[in-house]
């Protein structure tokens, strides 16, 4: 074995063991994520590896997968299923939460999100998401809130923001979508990163010490979330200026997503990651 091939094979062992373990929580079998696996073995080879100015065909899929020309022709007629929905939710609820952090109309004269009526006063929680959520019904993003935890209901009545952002507390569909999405996004700079980072890297850094006591994470978990909050909301501030589904008037050409993202981890090290 090449040292190339012995590398990305220690990888992705250390990838698929928190995977597994989250499937098998689910009750996901081995068999279950083998045909999930064949079937985007064929639909990458088939939209990302063809060759330039021919028809990318059963047997050259079934060449680059090593799967079965049989196999390939099967795989092709799935329909696999998407989390469509539960992604627009997710967006629509995000940018509620955003547009409360940045946005002074909805802020007290501390500058932060202040407790909001449903739909009383100039600045009710109906119209915060009216502003920043499109046609969506301001109920239906409500309950949503209210259901993975993120807002609450104070003895006034107002609705309070609990959360600096839309990370579910409830809600095992929306935590299970945030897998799909943010994992993948670490995957494809990790990716870019092997191909073109000596020409165009994306930033990709992390902090990591393996021989800390465990009182000291207590104070470092309070430090880093506050810092990275800090971090996410300026950047935050910035693309959303740039971003037309909040200002359509924004100048440019193409249709492009960008974004940072930061999460913390803890390991005992004499456990597997």
């Amino acid at each position: 074995m090449d040292e190339t091939r012995k590398i990305l094979t220690a990888s992705i062992l250390k990838l698929l063991r928190p995977l597994v373990r989250l499937l098998l929580r689910n009750g996901y079998t081995y068999g279950d994520f083998a045909d999930l696996s064949k079937w985007t073995f064929m639909d990458v080879a088939s939209k990302e590896f063809g060759i330039p100015g021919r028809k990318q065909t059963v047997s050259r899929v079934s060449v680059i997968t090593g799967l079965t020309r049989k196999e390939v022709s099967r795989l092709q007629k799935i329909d696999t299923p998407d989390d469509s929905a539960i992604a627009h939710q997710y967006n629509r609820a995000a940018r509620v939460i955003s547009g409360w952090l940045r946005d002074a109309r909805f802020h007290n004269n501390k500058g932060e999100p202040a407790p909001l009526h449903f739909d009383k006063g100039k600045h009710s929680f109906s119209d915060l998401v009216k502003e920043h959520s499109g046609d969506v019904p301001p109920r239906a993003i409500y309950d949503e809130l209210l259901r993975v935890g993120t807002i609450a209901k104070d003895e006034n009545g107002k609705i309070t923001l609990l959360s600096d952002g839309y990370v579910p507390r409830t809600g095992e569909t929306g935590k299970l979508h945030i897998l799909g999405t943010d994992v993948q996004l670490l995957l494809a700079t990790i990716d870019h990163n092997l191909q073109y980072g000596s020409q165009t890297p994306h930033f990709q850094r992390k902090v990591s010490y393996d021989n800390l006591p465990a009182e000291a994470l207590s104070e470092f978990r309070g430090m880093s979330a506050e810092k990275s909050q800090a971090l996410l909301v300026e950047c935050d501030r910035y693309l959303s200026q740039y971003d037309r589904d909040i200002n359509p008037d924004a100048a440019g050409t193409g249709r492009k997503q960008a974004g940072i993202g930061i999460y913390y981890f803890e390991n005992d090290v004499n456990q597997d990651g």
